[in-house]
Parts: C-alpha cells; structure tokens; sequence
C-alpha cells in the first residue's frame, strides 16, 4: 500500500545533492537524454526550487495532505460538494510568430480535450485493459470554461521554466485573478520541455500551468506525438495535487494507493501488460495520465486520483476558492 503523506523529512530528502537553479529545462533535458523526443514535464523540479526559495512552502503542503486524507473519507460519506466543479481558464498567449499567436480554434480545442480527459468521455478511454478497468476514474466531475485571452507579442524565441512567462515586468503575462481562474500560458519552452504545473500551496503570482504551444490542443500547431492534448491533462492533474505515477523516484510513490508501483517514467506507446520490478512486479498502469507516454497512449486517472484531485476542493485542499456547489 502507498504512503499518503508526504512528509517534511522526505521532501528534505528529495532536495539533498539539489541545486537552485533558473536552468532546470537544460537540466531536464540533460536527465532524459536517453529519451529525446520523449515527454518532458519538470514540475517537480519546479516545486523542488521553490521550496528552497520559501521554507513555508513544505508546512503548508503538509497541512494540504493532512487536509486531504480528512477530505477523502467525508467524500466517501457524501459530505464534500455535491456536483461538478466549474473551472474558469484563462489563457495566456505569448508569441513572437504567427504560428505561436495560436488560435481560439486550437484554444478551445484543448478545454474540450480537458472537459473529455476528466470528464471520462474521451474516446480512447474503451483501450483501458481488462486488468485497469475497474479503476477507472469515469468522471471526475471537474468541468473547465474558457474564461479568457490573453495574447502578448514577445522578442523572445524561448522560455525557460523560471516563471518569467508568469511575470509582465520580466516580459511575460502576469495572471488574471489566479484564485478564481486557472491560469494557462502557452509559449516556446526551452530545454525540450512540454510543460509545468504549480502544486497547490504555491504563491498565487505564479500560480497556474504552462505548455508548449506545439503540444497544446489537438489542431492547428499541435504535432505528433503530443497533438491530443494530454500534455495539459497532465499539467492540469499536477496543478490538482497529482504526482508523477512513478513517484519520481525508482518504485517511489505518487501517494494514491490504487496506482501500481512503477520503476520509473514510460515513454512512447509501451505494450499493455509491462511489468514493474518494483515489490510484487505489477502491471504497470502505463496509459495513466500521469506517466510520460505519448499522447495517444494515456487515457485514464483511477479512481483513487480522482479522489486526490476533489479533496483538493474542500476545505484546506489548496484549491477551495474554485468550489462551485
């Protein structure tokens, strides 16, 4: 069974032999040199700067978990909030080419991609194997609106991941009202990296999801491997308290307890029924959104990452101010 609280000792641990860094695409890049091409996502390498930057960062993310295991039994009970959340977006264009100043066409595109993913009605979601499909999440009852956009022309031909993009005076767009609106920002990432997300718990002025307009949305600039739109889903899972299924770190734990124990990321569009060497060999879960496969070969959350995600919403979760009853 896997761990559910993620503890000051063992963020301490993840740190030890880490440096700060503004670099941490370049880093990443570096890291998965053996997978180029592959999915990048570097938010834990995110969340691992800011918590040296803000030593409150790691009580308030404990309290978060400690918060989210009481949420999740009132949810067994019926007591959290009936319904669906409504999520307001906001979407932050930056673009120094026509073809980055993507359209409201491609925009839509990925809410719809997000209303499917976590809505349990994309398509793909029948692949789920016979092993997985009763864990599977269906609807997470989670709905996301196209509030509004924002575009900004820029000289820059890349981001780097140090949240400039989230900062008008470096540049970049500062968010619009992040307590109420998720705030999505779409750029050119340097380093190879498709995105990142900030967990909850962070500072409201950085607080939302970037992506690479090249993995954002399934039309106009979106290309393959990453042109269905799960790079947001996974981005947006991250900013709802998900953690990598491998738990960034060999047979490490994503603190949900019906995942299986994976070694390590999966990339590219592996055969059902791998299995991890971690404890008891599992199948792993390799089409969970929260793995690093292609886009189209992750098609699911289990129903105990929904449970994680909701618990977000109630009182103490790190996302409360968005609870629509």
């Amino acid at each position: 069974m896997k761990r559910l609280l993620f503890t000051g000792l063992a963020a301490a641990i993840v740190l030890t032999g880490c440096q700060k860094s503004d670099t941490i695409s370049e880093m990443k890049s570096a890291e998965n040199h053996d997978h180029m091409g592959g999915r990048q996502c570097v938010s834990m390498e995110i969340l691992q700067q800011q918590l040296q930057e803000d030593p409150s960062l790691q009580s308030r993310m404990d309290e978060i978990e400690r918060n989210l295991e009481t949420n999740q039994n009132l949810m067994k009970i019926g007591r959290l909030v009936n319904g669906v959340y409504e999520i307001p977006v906001w979407v932050n264009v930056l673009y120094r080419t026509t073809a980055e100043n993507i359209s409201q066409t491609q925009i839509q595109s990925q809410i719809d991609v997000l209303n499917e993913d976590f809505g349990g009605t994309n398509t793909d979601n029948t692949l789920v194997p016979s092993t997985f499909t009763g864990l599977k999440a269906g609807n997470c009852n989670v709905r996301f609106v196209l509030q509004g956009i924002t575009r900004k022309a820029t000289t820059k031909t890349s981001w780097r991941t140090d949240n400039s993009c989230k900062s008008s005076s470096k540049g970049g767009i500062s968010p619009t009202s992040p307590t109420i609106y998720m705030n999505l920002w779409v750029c050119t990432l340097a380093g190879g990296v498709l995105g990142y997300a900030q967990f909850p718990g962070g500072s409201s002025a950085t607080d939302g999801v970037v992506i690479l307009n090249t993995g954002f949305g399934r039309t106009g600039t979106a290309a393959a491997p990453f042109n269905k739109g799960r790079t947001a889903t996974h981005e947006v899972g991250h900013w709802l308290n998900l953690r990598h299924i491998w738990g960034d770190a060999t047979c490490g734990s994503d603190l949900v307890t019906d995942t299986p124990t994976h070694n390590t990321a999966n990339y590219g569009c592996p055969a059902t029924g791998h299995r991890s060497t971690c404890t008891g060999t599992p199948i792993e879960m390799t089409m969970n959104y929260m793995d690093y496969t292609d886009d189209r070969c992750m098609y699911m959350f289990s129903t105990g990452q929904k449970s994680r995600m909701l618990a977000t919403f109630a009182t103490g979760g790190g996302r409360t101010t968005f609870a629509q009853p």
